[in-house]
């Protein structure tokens, strides 16, 4: 019986895993260094979950400043659900691996002249990268429903029964869906694509709930997604940052010792959240300095309610 619940929830695994992106982080509670956009998945019906997926993102190491890469991998995994005592009932599915059959780790652009470099010598960037993907496929991960928010929450590694990731901000009642509530570290001339976030019904609004320490202030820009993914295109193929693809719908600073909230109406469709610490795109100008590297680190929790 615990099977054939868990298989049905999972059939629609890929048309999930297809529409959102993948935070990295160095550990479970580290602020978020890059991304992963998955770009195909296929996950046939079986007692196991025997996925094969790949796509592109970007990560930030001090070595080599901005890394873009490709990534694929299959494996197996085991699944299985457990539910909390008490009023609440939140189901905490796991999915432990059984076997990594394959993982194919490539740097595509390096920021550091020096680390590009070194890289054309000794892969230096496929080492980090295979080294730091490796271990989160190895770590499985599990997805926790909670009953009282109607959300659901992604976490990489086994996540005890009753307990909860990291997040900066604490969401109370289900009138809003929360997309993401996590921390994120933006080094100068850098940026990072939240997305993409889906809208399907009318009379909705995206509310962006934001602070930043360690530099004065970012931009936060709203983006629909076709220019979003122009911007994050010439962010993967150029190894420094420049303009964006297109214009933003909506946009503001996020200042230091001021918490941003922010709610903008939208139409169905899909969009993504950009914070932006460069000179090149928003109203900040942040000063970019080779030998001082004033990272952002924002705090931030995006959810889609009605507009009021």
């Amino acid at each position: 019986m615990r099977k054939s619940l868990m298989k049905t929830a999972m059939g629609d695994f890929c048309k999930q895993m297809l529409q959102r992106n993948a935070p990295l982080r160095l550990a479970p509670d580290s602020p978020v260094i890059g991304r992963f956009y998955p770009t195909q998945c296929v996950a046939p019906e079986g007692e196991d979950l025997y996925v094969n997926f790949s796509g592109f993102g970007y990560a930030f190491t001090n070595v080599t400043k901005k890394m873009t890469f490709t990534m694929a991998a299959t494996g197996l995994y085991r699944y299985d659900f457990l539910i909390t005592e008490g009023d609440r009932c939140d189901i905490y599915a796991y999915f432990r691996p059984t076997r990594i059959d394959a993982s194919d780790f490539r740097t595509h652009r390096l920021e550091s002249s020096t680390a590009s470099m070194l890289n054309s010598l000794t892969s230096m960037g496929d080492s980090f990268g295979k080294q730091l993907m490796g271990q989160k496929l190895q770590e499985g991960f599990t997805v926790i429903r909670f009953t009282e928010t109607n959300t659901d929450e992604f976490g990489l590694g086994i996540v005890p029964l009753g307990q909860k990731p990291f997040h900066p901000f604490q969401v109370h009642g289900n009138d809003r869906i929360t997309y993401e509530n996590e921390r994120v570290e933006i080094h100068q001339n850098q940026r990072d694509f939240i997305g993409p976030i889906l809208v399907e019904d009318e009379g909705r609004s995206l509310y962006v709930t934001a602070s930043v320490d360690g530099a004065p202030a970012v931009d936060m820009l709203i983006m629909r997604k076709a220019e979003a993914e122009a911007s994050l295109n010439l962010y993967y193929e150029y190894p420094q940052s420049g303009p964006l693809a297109g214009a933003p719908i909506a946009g503001d600073i996020v200042q230091a010792g001021t918490q941003l909230k922010r709610a903008v109406p939208v139409s169905p469709g899909m969009y993504y959240v950009v914070f932006d610490n460069t000179p090149t795109a928003g109203q900040v100008n942040p000063p970019v300095n080779a030998l001082d590297d004033r990272a952002a680190v924002v705090n931030y929790l995006i959810q889609i309610g009605d507009a009021s």
